[in-house]
């Protein structure tokens, strides 16, 4: 996760996870410096940002980020520590409200409307834009069952035969209603990490989100555990749009349809170098630094 900027108390944490519980690309255009690929076809992004930067304390974290994210897509943003993926990843569904010295510029379109200035209220984009964070966190002293409903009961859901089929509806769809199903009783905290997060998935979508981010949701996790994430996630686009903060190159490769590139600039803020296809970031990148990054030449 990109240090020093924001940093939140575990209250604040678990109250803002408590308020979270399809292009083909042919262009390139310059857009403030990166390079960024043009749909094909005109399309409908779940997000777009336009120029947005974060900064915190006068101090730019990132900037000149611009481009949509595709519905039923993989966007993966990748670069070194320090370049600003976890800064941008946060401001997407206003993470950095609770930091008084947090200032988000641009505009964030969800749905043509701007988060920031628009009709939106925070609860309404919370519960649309879900997110996973980089360790699992489920609540400790709550039930597996409970975990998964909390959003819901937080929103004012109390039919339980609508709770009942939130709970077995997001425990299958992150694959793991089959391990669980007979001890939803038990402690959250019962379960194993690569579990655990899969529970932090289910209660995600249990408020049945648009958008799912997920900062390095797999860092924390053994080998074993990352594979289920990353053939969870090729499934979970079928139903929300995804956006995922990585270091793993080659895990950016398997999993991702599209791919940001972000870069610290000589004035240490995080920038976008390039947005494009994951095939095209991957094999054929339009900037020469882009290149230098996913051969290992520095990062």
């Amino acid at each position: 996760m990109d240090g020093g900027f924001a940093r939140s108390s575990k209250s604040v944490m678990e109250t803002e996870m408590l308020e979270n519980a399809t292009t083909r690309v042919v262009d390139v255009a310059v857009v403030d410096g990166a390079k960024v690929a043009s749909p094909a076809e005109p399309t409908t992004a779940a997000l777009s940002l336009r120029d947005v930067a974060v900064s915190f304390n006068g101090r730019t974290a990132v900037r000149g980020a611009t481009f949509d994210i595709a519905r039923h897509r993989v966007t993966s943003l990748i670069g070194p520590s320090g370049s600003g993926k976890t800064t941008l990843l946060r401001a997407l569904n206003r993470l950095h409200d609770r930091t008084p010295s947090a200032k988000v510029t641009g505009e964030i379109l969800l749905d043509g409307h701007d988060v920031y200035r628009g009709d939106i209220t925070l609860t309404e984009l919370r519960s649309r834009v879900g997110m996973v964070f980089q360790r699992p966190n489920p609540f400790p002293t709550m039930s597996i069952r409970d975990n998964v409903v909390a959003g819901l009961r937080f929103s004012g859901v109390r039919k339980k035969s609508v709770l009942d089929e939130a709970l077995e509806g997001s425990l299958r769809a992150a694959a793991l209603w089959d391990e669980v199903d007979n001890r939803l009783k038990n402690s959250a905290a019962s379960l194993s990490g690569g579990q655990q997060q899969r529970l932090c998935i289910a209660r995600a979508l249990a408020m049945n989100p648009e958008v799912l981010l997920m900062d390095e949701p797999t860092s924390a996790l053994d080998p074993i555990a990352t594979q289920r994430i990353e053939e969870l996630m090729s499934s979970l686009k079928q139903r929300v749009t995804v956006v995922i903060v990585t270091h793993n190159m080659q895990q950016a490769a398997r999993i991702s349809d599209d791919c940001a590139f972000l870069l610290m600039g000589e004035d240490r803020a995080g920038e976008l170098v390039e947005f494009s296809s994951t095939e095209k970031i991957f094999n054929d990148p339009a900037d020469a630094r882009t290149l230098d990054y996913i051969s290992g030449r520095f990062g």
